[in-house]
């Protein structure tokens, strides 16, 4: 990574996140897994070096049995459904979806109903029934739908309009995304990235977002170069330097 941005804007909003009370707890996901790579290993060493667990958001139809065995040999990795073929069905002029609301939701909730018996055969008891919807997008249909299928928790982007997106299902998302999707598809410009973050820990300790909802690092292990895989490392030694907590889903998810 370049030198290293300007702190001190962060730094504020850390303190008013800490004078509000509302440090953020935590936590790390990453998406699009299938199978074992040394990119996987790299994430299990960012894993380790920051004691902040990986939430891994698996791919159903094409997740190995290998990586069923890798995950039963890292307790830091808790796996949970991505979808399930990671297949856009919106028309090309329309953002990306597998789970929008161009199909009825019978075939929507067939195949997240797929997706959570595959990775169930994959995991066993370790899998984490929580549901990812590939690009972070699906239709507002499914919620009760999803809880009725089993899944505790439901996991997008950006700040939720509330702790649960039906009764039963608990909505904890990801907030900071380093990758420059629409540009380079590298790392974003650095400043860039803690400007949104600090919108973002801004809106918790005024309270214009909920200061109890996880604060969610959302990392792509398969598309990381080397300036990516150090800046997450160095983002999340920040944050936990200055307050914040690790939080891992397995151990307990807020309602509320």
């Amino acid at each position: 990574m370049p030198a290293r941005p300007d702190l001190s804007k962060l730094n504020n909003a850390l303190a008013e996140c800490r004078a509000a009370n509302a440090m953020p707890r935590l936590w790390l996901r990453d998406d699009d897994a299938i199978t074992p790579t040394h990119a996987l290993d790299r994430l299990h060493e960012l894993s380790e070096a920051t004691g902040v667990a990986v939430h891994l958001a698996v791919v159903p139809r094409g997740a190995t049995p290998a990586l069923g065995a890798y995950v039963s040999a890292t307790p830091n990795f808790i796996p949970m459904v991505h979808g399930f073929a990671h297949q856009s069905h919106a028309p090309e002029d329309e953002k990306k979806a597998e789970f929008g609301a161009h199909r009825p939701l019978p075939a929507r909730m067939a195949d997240a109903r797929a997706g959570l018996a595959r990775l169930s055969s994959v995991f066993g008891p370790s899998l984490f029934a929580a549901f990812v919807p590939p690009w972070n997008r699906m239709a507002s249909d499914m919620g009760d739908a999803l809880a009725d299928a089993g899944f505790v928790m439901l996991s997008t982007y950006g700040p939720r309009a509330s702790a649960q997106a039906a009764k039963g299902l608990v909505q904890i998302n990801a907030h900071v995304d380093p990758i420059d999707w629409r540009g380079t598809r590298g790392l974003m410009d650095a400043d860039l990235i803690l400007e949104r973050l600090c919108e973002t820990l801004h809106g918790r300790a005024n309270g214009d977002s909920d200061p109890s909802e996880p604060l969610g690092i959302l990392t792509h292990h398969l598309v990381h170069d080397a300036a990516i895989w150090d800046f997450c490392e160095w983002l999340l030694g920040v944050l936990l330097d200055q307050g914040a907590t690790p939080w891992r889903a397995d151990e307990g998810i807020p309602s509320t």
